[in-house]
């Protein structure tokens, strides 16, 4: 279920604030995102696999917690994130 490393790149160059920063919030959520579509997907069709079910929803909960961060630290970065991501603002 992990990203390879062309699209795990791809993201990094895109949310990145250079093409080595994996660490910034905003390149771990984009990141997290792709992660929860993927499995998402995987479990449309495999409803039962209650492993990824329990994996869906701590990346879910990660993500949130780091969405919250950038809401109190950076406000306009927030917004132009979950505009690019498709990400609702419930935080």
């Amino acid at each position: 279920m992990a990203l390879d490393s062309a699209k795990k790149q791809e993201i990094v160059s895109k949310y990145g604030r250079n093409e080595n920063d994996t660490g910034s919030s905003e390149v771990q959520i984009a990141l997290i995102t792709e992660r929860i579509v993927e499995l998402t997907d995987h479990l449309k069709s495999f409803k039962k696999d209650h492993a990824s079910r329990l994996g869906l929803l701590k990346l879910v909960g990660q993500r949130r917690r780091l969405m919250r961060y950038i809401k109190r630290t950076n406000k306009e970065g927030y917004m132009t994130l979950i505009d690019s991501l498709g990400i609702r603002d419930n935080i």
